[in-house]
C-alpha cells in the first residue's frame, strides 16, 4: 500500500517572491502534485522557519519541503515536523545545527552577491529600526538571473523582496536532514551564493544530487521544469 502523494511546499529565499516558483507549480500539478507557494516573511531565521512550520502544520498528511537560496536555511529547520517526508534544496543554503549563514558562506570564496547589496532601515515593533538588503538593480540581472530573458529580469529586479540582514548571523536550531531524505540542485553557474556552497551542504546531508550547468541562482525561473523533475522524484521516492 502506498502513502498519499505528498503535499510538495515551495519556499522561495530572498530577493524574490512565491512567483518565482510559477513554472515549477505549472510542471508539478501537470502532473498532479498538489502544491502550495507561501510567502516567506525574510524576517530572520527563527521566525520565518516558525511561520513555514505553521503552514506545514495546516496540511494534512505527508509534505515535502522545498527551499530555494535562503529558504534551504528555512527548511532545514522547520523540517523537523512529523509529517515532512522529504527535503530538496534549490541552489540552497544547508545549514547544520547551530550553524549560521555567515559561517557556512564564510568557508567558501564570495560572490558579487557581497559587494553588490543595498542597506535600508524598516521599522520594529516596540520602536527603533533593523537593516534589511537588496540587490542593486543595475547588478542584479548579472548575479541573480544571467540566464533569465533580460526583459524577465527587469521586472524581478523591482519585484525583489529585502532580507533582514540579521538573518545572516541567526543560527539554524535543527538540522532536519539528518533524520529526513533530502534532495539537491546545485546551480553550476549561480553567481549568489558560491556553487561550492551548495555542493559542500548537500553533500554533508547525504543528499542526491543533481547539477545543472550554466544555471543561474534564478534556476527555479530559467529551468523549471529541470527542477520540477527534481521534486518530483523526492515525491514519488516518499509516496
Amino acid at each position: 500500500m502506498t502513502n498519499p502523494t505528498p503535499t510538495v511546499v515551495l519556499v522561495h529565499g530572498a530577493f524574490a517572491d512565491a512567483a518565482s516558483w510559477s513554472g515549477v507549480i505549472a510542471a508539478l500539478q501537470s502532473h498532479g502534485i498538489p502544491v502550495i507557494a507561501p510567502p516567506n516573511p525574510l524576517r530572520g531565521l527563527a521566525d520565518d522557519a516558525a511561520y513555514i512550520a505553521s503552514v506545514v502544520a495546516r496540511i494534512d498528511g505527508p509534505v515535502v519541503l522545498v527551499g530555494h537560496s535562503y529558504g534551504g536555511a528555512l527548511i532545514t529547520v522547520a523540517g523537523t515536523a512529523e509529517n515532512v517526508v522529504g527535503l530538496v534544496y534549490v541552489a540552497a543554503y544547508v545549514l547544520e545545527e547551530g550553524e549560521s549563514l555567515g559561517e557556512l558562506q564564510g568557508r567558501f570564496p564570495g560572490t558579487p552577491l557581497v559587494s553588490n547589496l543595498e542597506q535600508g532601515t524598516y521599522p520594529v515593533v516596540g520602536g527603533g529600526t533593523a537593516v534589511e538588503v537588496t540587490i542593486a538593480r543595475d547588478a542584479f540581472p548579472t548575479v541573480f538571473a544571467a540566464d533569465v530573458p533580460a526583459e524577465v529580469t527587469q521586472v524581478l529586479a523591482v519585484a525583489q523582496r529585502p532580507l533582514a540582514a540579521g538573518a545572516f548571523e541567526e543560527k539554524a536550531t535543527a538540522a532536519a536532514w539528518r533524520t529526513t531524505p533530502s534532495w539537491a540542485l546545485v546551480a553550476a553557474a549561480d553567481q549568489a551564493i558560491n556553487p561550492e556552497v551548495e555542493r559542500y551542504g548537500a553533500k554533508r546531508a547525504g543528499a542526491t544530487v543533481v547539477e545543472i550547468e550554466g544555471a543561474s541562482h534564478a534556476v527555479a525561473v530559467s529551468r523549471p521544469k529541470e527542477v520540477a523533475q527534481l521534486i518530483r522524484d523526492a515525491v514519488l521516492a516518499t509516496s
